[in-house]
């Protein structure tokens, strides 16, 4: 009876979590990605696309806090972050009028504003759930919001900027508007959150905050596999990226525009497939099994985005099916290390510590391949289209991917075994 009850209670306890992250970072996500709803046709910056250098900006911000957050996040105490939270996202808000009332080309800066403390809010968000026994469920809903969120705030973004003929200056702003009174209710909601209990803190290793000997010491003992995990992320960043900040770009290129429906249409099914395949291993209560199947979804992720995109350049694919596809295959790829990766990771080899710390090394080396893509393709004048760039870079990351997954899972498979012979 007693049993029945404590799993009652995890339940109960999972699903109100999974919930509540999922809504709060949805309204994050309104403060976010409104902007690239518009295309800013013929506007150019010293003979650079704007729209590409607002990207970039904006990429800048979020650059610096993962940088600034490995330290920030991986220190962070468990008091305090609702008002971190409204403060952070109240700073990105305001810059999108700035950016709105200020004249081009001097509104670029509150681009780099609007970044980085939203740079900050996945760790801070990230950190209510962790080290649970339900955190594979909740983390999978946490970072699945984000496949939703996007669709769903620029599906907004559109839908306001033809009701109300708002200017493209103005789609961030009066999105962010819309979004606001819902992400304090939902913070609110977040901070009644329970801290893991006693099972948890067993199965799942207690998470703490962790000083810089304790970074250093991490890193060295799993270096070979966290190079090959981070690379792996880095690759799936700047994928993810372009498919996100660029696909009103590509979609108008295959034929479709003034179509606000079109982003949610793909995204839904998108976060609804990754939520039950990722979430499923809440199941799964062996740590180090848990952490071969996290590698054996990413291997299918690019598997995945390879193939299809193979057969949408050999026009056996249609547009809707190869984005929809596309962007499956590329967060299975990038959803497992925000939600279970790294939290299985530190429970498997029973290291003191926390996710925050790990999913922002990641976070800022992937941020700066993405940077570094978009710089080269203006800088150098790469004249592709969107589709035709991203389709092409897309296979040649499949086969890097598929070859570097393979390495992490051999690595932490020995690494595992050789610990296990000595207890």
């Amino acid at each position: 009876m007693i049993n029945s009850f404590k799993f009652s209670n995890q339940v109960k306890t999972g699903l109100y979590a999974a919930v509540v992250v999922f809504l709060a970072y949805t309204m994050i996500f309104g403060f976010r990605k409104s902007f690239t709803v518009a295309t800013f046709d013929g506007l150019h910056i010293a003979g650079y696309s704007y729209k590409t250098i607002l990207v970039i900006c904006q990429m800048l911000g979020y650059l610096l806090a993962k940088f600034y957050g490995i330290k920030y996040i991986s220190e962070l105490k468990r008091t305090g972050r609702g008002k971190i939270i409204i403060i952070l996202t109240g700073i990105s808000w305001l810059s999108w009028l700035f950016f709105a009332i200020t004249p081009i080309p001097y509104n670029i800066v509150f681009l780099f504003i609007n970044g980085f403390p939203l740079g900050m809010l996945w760790g801070v968000v990230f950190s209510y759930v962790e080290g649970r026994r339900s955190t594979d469920f909740i983390g999978a809903t946490l970072a699945v919001s984000f496949i939703f969120a996007s669709g769903f705030v620029k599906s907004v973004g559109s839908w306001l900027s033809l009701t109300f003929n708002l200017s493209e200056f103005w789609i961030p702003f009066s999105t962010g508007l819309v979004f606001a009174l819902p992400l304090i209710l939902f913070v609110f909601l977040m901070e009644k959150i329970p801290p893991p209990d006693a099972e948890d803190i067993k199965y799942r290793i207690e998470r703490i905050p962790m000083n810089n000997i304790d970074r250093k010491l991490f890193v060295k003992d799993f270096f070979g596999g966290l190079i090959a995990c981070i690379m792996i992320y880095c690759f799936a960043t700047i994928f993810r990226d372009i498919r996100d900040n660029f696909s009103a770009e590509m979609w108008k290129e295959m034929g479709f525009y003034n179509q606000p429906s079109i982003f949610a249409k793909t995204e839904t099914p998108i976060t609804l497939i990754v939520l039950i395949l990722i979430g499923s291993m809440v199941l799964i209560k062996n740590n180090f099994r848990a952490l071969q199947i996290a590698h054996y979804f990413i291997l299918i992720g690019f598997i995945l985005a390879g193939a299809c995109t193979l057969l949408f350049k050999a026009q056996v694919l249609q547009p809707i099916w190869w984005m929809t596809l596309i962007g499956l295959g590329l967060y299975m790829v990038y959803i497992p290390f925000n939600a279970v990766f790294f939290d299985r990771l530190i429970s498997t080899f029973k290291y003191a510590g926390n996710v925050g710390f790990l999913i922002y090394i990641a976070d800022s080396l992937g941020y700066v391949g993405s940077i570094g893509v978009l710089l080269s393709k203006e800088i150098f004048k790469v004249k592709l289209n969107w589709v035709t760039f991203f389709s092409n870079s897309v296979i040649a990351l499949s086969i890097l991917g598929c070859l570097l997954t393979v390495f992490s899972l051999y690595y932490f498979t020995t690494k595992y075994k050789k610990l296990a012979l000595k207890t």
